[in-house]
């Protein structure tokens, strides 16, 4: 059973395909178009479909749209209309921003709705000209069956159905769904159980957008940069207007008074404007109230769901220290955050929640999922699910180049290049000597973490390292860089090391770096001696296994500094023609791509790097 997963409501256009419980694939359209985050989401662009990452995840199947037996879109436009679904037209006038909403929350809504209702047409005619090939003999009714699944339960079961837990309570945290911002369930048995969620307009991850633009950064984009600054402020200064406007009920509820920002913390910046004190302490009363919020319904949810370990989704929840502090309260003995968690995985979501739906109905005498253009969406339970058939123990899940595809571009651009014999022991000899290279190895990384795929690696030893990658990535000086570490090394450099069973595969939570090996790696340190860190195992990544071994082994520090592959304002490079493109305009050293090496030469009037 072949099953295509569909997320393009908002932003972060994604596709999964999952064959019999498997995740086959899953790609990102932004990687293709080569347009950060694919779309804004605004309700203009709702009509966009992922058409190259859902013909990537075809390819990589070996099949043709018309295999499909299942599509999963991951938003339900019928809860998001309600009431005012009753009938079968809307009214949408020549000018909507000049009229009242009439009813909708926003005058484009019956826009946006009506771009969503007819992804199936659009689905299966709105394909461009040169990827049709993989999307001939179908129609807006198949032969595939559609079902459009609430957005939050696909969060919810992107985390359940991909953790490494037999068992778990689920929390997803967002900025919105149809009407949902946060939601709760249970897993266990086999089975789901929505516990409870929070609805709009009280939603932390709208509090965050609505902090991350009023400091002049592009909300639902710029929100990782606000986490950042955090680091630079002092809480205590605005803790308490930002804590008197959320107020945590019982079940996991909480509320959030309407906050006119520039009447409590002065004008907004203006992009490019020079960030100010007020600004920096504004950011870490905002990261504070977060993570203070989250460990009250993290407690109750605790208490709700009886289950000791935690599975999380949702844009916030890729919020690496509020996470950290989530896990070392103690509320839950593991928490594991799903590494797509903003609305890519809700690709991912969908198509495993159909996937694992319908593979019961085939066991069982009575069908549990409905007919095409199903909405599906749940407030109750238990509802039974199929047999788990895999975990997501790694995120490289996206395209992939032979050697042979990869040597054939190089031949065409005319560049010079090396065969490597060995690719992790001259890698690591470049870095040692101060060389900043771009990586480019294997399947594409899904989520927005380069782990180790489509990187920019470089050292650690040097401070000055840091303001070196920011300025060749062309990213803001308080920017920090993340450590990639082997997994076994873990207990040598940061801690808690146990938390978690020692893992961080995924770059998703800080821990403390050792005091005494803090000044062997002071470029991968924050400014509070904090770094994001992710633990590379020799069973998913042999070969960036294999570099920091070999680089332990020449400098004694079994730690690099792992970024992702671009530049500010475009995606992680995908193709080897965007790899060449990003290692030419930039100063990076070198490239390691496949199995060739291209060194840029040092020329007269220019200094070889340190």
């Amino acid at each position: 059973m072949n099953t295509l997963g569909i997320n393009a409501a908002f932003h972060d256009s994604s596709a999964v395909l999952v064959q019999d419980g498997h995740v086959v694939a899953a790609s990102e359209e932004e990687r293709f178009t080569r347009i950060k985050h694919a779309k804004r989401p605004v309700p203009f662009t709702a009509w966009e479909l992922p058409f190259h990452a859902i013909d990537d995840c075809l390819r990589q199947g070996g099949i043709e749209l018309s295999d499909i037996d299942h599509v999963a879109y991951s938003f339900d436009p019928r809860r998001f209309m309600g009431p005012r679904a009753a009938g079968e037209t809307i009214t949408l006038p020549l000018e909507p921003s000049a009229r009242p909403a009439d009813g909708w929350e926003s005058v484009w809504d019956p826009l946006f709705a009506s771009y969503i209702i007819n992804a199936p047409r659009q689905l299966a005619s709105g394909a461009p000209h040169h990827l049709r090939q993989r999307f001939r003999n179908v129609r807006p009714d198949g032969p595939y069956r559609f079902h459009f699944i609430d957005h939050h339960l696909c969060h919810q079961a992107s985390a359940f159905l991909a953790s490494p837990f037999a068992q778990c309570a689920v929390m997803t945290l967002d900025g919105r769904g149809e009407d949902a911002s946060t939601t709760y369930g249970v897993y266990y048995e086999g089975q789901y159980e929505a516990l409870g969620d929070v609805r709009v307009p009280h939603s932390l991850g709208l509090l965050y957008e609505q902090v991350t633009q009023y400091l002049g950064f592009l909300h639902s984009s710029d929100e990782y940069k606000v986490m950042a600054l955090a680091a630079l402020g002092n809480p205590a200064r605005y803790h308490g207007v930002l804590s008197q406007s959320i107020c945590v009920h019982e079940a996991g509820r909480y509320e959030i008074a309407p906050l006119d920002l520039a009447e409590c913390f002065g004008p907004p910046r203006q992009r490019g404007e020079p960030l100010e004190q007020r600004h920096f302490d504004l950011t870490a009363a905002l990261q504070t109230v977060l993570e203070e919020t989250v460990l009250e319904i993290a407690a109750w949810l605790r208490s709700a769901s009886g289950q000791p370990l935690l599975a999380m989704a949702g844009g916030v929840a890729l919020n690496c220290v509020m996470n950290a502090r989530l896990r070392d309260s103690g509320i839950f003995d593991q928490v594991w955050v799903q590494p797509a968690a903003g609305d890519s995985g809700t690709a991912l979501g969908a198509a495993l929640w159909v996937d694992s739906r319908m593979r019961r109905s085939t066991a069982s005498e009575s069908p549990v999922v409905a007919s095409t253009e199903e909405t599906v969406y749940f407030d109750g339970g238990p509802m039974s699910l199929g047999e788990r058939r895999w975990t997501m123990s790694h995120a490289y899940l996206g395209p992939q180049y032979s050697d042979d595809e990869i040597e054939q571009q190089l031949r065409w651009s005319k560049l010079d290049y090396v065969r490597l014999s060995d690719v992790a022991a001259t890698t690591a000899r470049l870095l040692a000597a101060g060389k900043v290279i771009g990586w480019f190895q294997g399947r594409m990384e899904f989520g927005p973490r380069a782990l180790g795929a489509r990187s920019i690696l470089a050292s650690p030893l040097e401070a000055s390292m840091q303001a070196r990658i920011n300025e060749l990535k062309d990213r803001e000086d308080f920017r920090p860089v993340a450590p990639a570490v082997q997994q076994e090394q873990l207990a040598q450099w940061f801690r808690p090391a146990t938390a978690n069973n020692g893992q961080a595969p995924f770059m998703l939570f800080v821990y403390d770096v050792e005091e005494t090996q803090a000044r062997r790696i002071p470029a991968a340190c924050h400014e509070d001696l904090t770094a994001r860190v992710q633990t590379v195992s020799a069973d998913t990544n042999p070969l960036f296994h294999a570099v920091l071994e070999q680089f332990g082994q020449m400098t004694g520090v079994p730690v690099l500094i792992n970024t992702s592959f671009n530049v500010r304002g475009e995606p992680i490079v995908c193709s080897p023609k965007d790899a060449l493109n990003a290692f030419w305009s930039t100063p990076l050293d070198a490239l390691v791509i496949g199995s060739f090496l291209l060194e840029k030469p040092v020329r007269p009037g220019m200094q070889e790097s340190a």
